[in-house]
């Protein structure tokens, strides 16, 4: 059995305990990324259900909060970074529990991956604007996924260096660019909302209207994919004042996120048409941008969108560099992910290979040459294993407190009836989405198009998750393996942020 490396000495309590409410709110806003989710969301959920975005993202929204209770729940009892991963682990079974911590954690870095890619883009249509259509031969076009890419990892690394520098550090930096996407993202889709030629439809809130099962079930992934990120904040609550901060600034940004989303989507639709949206998919916001104003005005939008971008990768990298710790302290992954900087107090090394892994990532994403097709892949693998950890997670909360039962009807539908029912529905929509995947196509090809494909990625992702989990049992007998219990938070050295005295 092996040792673990050695740790610095453990942080006073001011130290350790130094992010509050506010904080939680800015990490979980930037990594859900309303306008990233938006301005690449609004055009990619159109192609899937027309125009019934808005009801789709209200009715993806109930489970999500299901969801989010029973993490407020379970967070309440046993604050872990490791949170999902330690949760299902000891109501469910370690097995699950690592498969939970596995999806998660890659579901984040290929966020990264892909987002990259948004950044390099924003920053071509910005060189293009500029009148920089080429450099060294190269052209510098928005929707190339290899130049996107290339451009993009550039910024990633910048952002590397940032997270590594401290949490409250980084939070500071992701308010102030909230602030500012917001005001825009607010200011755009209010004008849209009240200049628009197109009529407010009921038929819009209506889901009946949607064509099929699989178009119904691809959307709800695809919207709860546009909630994902809330739950960044309980990835901190080691570091929050109180463990309910973390609770507290999860929900607040969950519930803004709705208010923004549902905006939004009827802004987009007042505004454009379907065959417009569907044209721009990942350039609709900047295409609304262009509709309703002039230069400058019109950048603004894409400032946005860049500003989104880079506090959503900003954020995810925090969230699963603590996850990896937690994980790697109770010996499931290796001893890199423990090693603390001895000034900054967060997971460093951790921080870097997760960039590195998410840059390489990016790289064999080049394969599929649009990008518009690459983020649409990436979306979809994502959102199977988002509906996958989050509804693992539910159902652990609803039998870690099935006692409640004894504790009268209210007790017993907040702690064990909202948390199972929402988990199964995201459980059973991932499942009969990951099965007409692979009943719509008879040939595998690397397109959005392609069910095997699309079935292959998330698929990839759990069995790479079981493999990893083996290993963690039998090669560095982790004793996770034996009581599907994590390491005690305060047992360890935390990645706490130094910088906030």
């Amino acid at each position: 059995m092996s040792s673990r490396p050695p740790l610095s000495a453990a942080p006073s309590p001011d130290l350790r305990r130094s992010l509050g409410v506010v904080d939680g709110v800015a990490i979980a806003a930037s990594s859900t990324a309303a306008t990233t989710s938006i301005a690449i969301g609004m055009g990619t959920i159109a192609t899937i259900v027309g125009l019934q975005a808005p009801v789709l993202l209200l009715l993806a929204f109930l489970p999500v909060l299901g969801i989010a209770t029973a993490y407020a729940r379970l967070n309440r009892s046993e604050p872990n970074c490791g949170n999902g991963y330690v949760w299902v682990g000891k109501s469910l079974g370690p097995w699950p529990g690592f498969l939970t911590g596995w999806v998660t954690l890659v579901g984040s870095v290929i966020f990264c991956a892909y987002t990259s890619a948004i950044m390099g883009s924003v920053v071509l249509a910005f060189a293009n604007k500029a009148g920089l259509h080429s450099v060294a031969g190269i052209a510098l076009d928005p929707t190339s996924t290899g130049v996107t890419t290339a451009v993009g990892l550039v910024i990633l690394l910048a952002l590397t260096a940032l997270a590594v520098t401290g949490v409250r550090a980084a939070t500071r930096f992701q308010f102030a660019l909230l602030v500012f996407e917001y005001t825009v993202l607010l200011a755009f889709c209010g004008w849209a909302l009240i200049t628009g030629d197109h009529a407010l439809s009921l038929s819009w809130f209506n889901p009946f209207e949607i064509s099929s099962g699989t178009s119904f079930a691809q959307g709800m992934v695809l919207a709860v994919f546009f909630f994902w990120g809330w739950d960044a904040a309980f990835s901190v609550n080691e570091e929050t004042k109180s463990p309910g901060d973390a609770a507290r600034g999860g929900l607040i940004a969950l519930f803004a996120m709705l208010g923004l989303f549902l905006f939004a989507s009827v802004a987009f639709q007042r505004e454009m048409s379907l065959a417009e949206l569907v044209r721009n998919g990942p350039q609709a916001l900047p295409y609304l941008g262009e509709k309703l104003a002039a230069e400058p005005w019109a950048t603004l939008p894409l400032v946005a969108l860049m500003f989104s971008a880079v506090a959503s990768v900003q954020a995810t990298l925090i969230p699963t560099a603590r996850g990896l710790f937690a994980m790697s302290r109770d010996r499931t992954m290796g001893p890199v992910w423990t090693r603390v900087h001895p000034r900054w107090g967060t997971p460093a090394a951790g921080t870097v290979v997760i960039m590195i892994i998410a840059a390489v990532i990016a790289v064999l994403a080049v394969a599929i040459p649009k990008l518009s097709d690459m983020l649409l892949a990436a979306v979809n693998a994502i959102g199977l294993i988002v509906a996958l950890y989050y509804g693992l997670t539910a159902l652990a909360c609803a039998v870690r407190f099935r006692s409640a039962r004894h504790e009268g009807p209210r007790e017993a539908l907040l702690a064990i009836g909202v948390p199972a029912v929402s988990g199964l529905i995201l459980l059973g929509l991932g499942g009969y989405l990951g099965y007409s995947y692979l009943t719509m196509s008879d040939h595998f090809e690397l397109s959005p198009d392609n069910g095997w494909f699309m079935f292959s990625l998330p698929a990839v992702i759990v069995l790479a998750g079981l493999v990893m989990a083996a290993v963690a049992k039998y090669v560095r007998h982790s004793p996770y393996f034996s009581t599907g219990r994590g390491t005690d938070a305060e047992s360890l050295t935390l990645p706490m942020d130094r910088t906030a005295v």
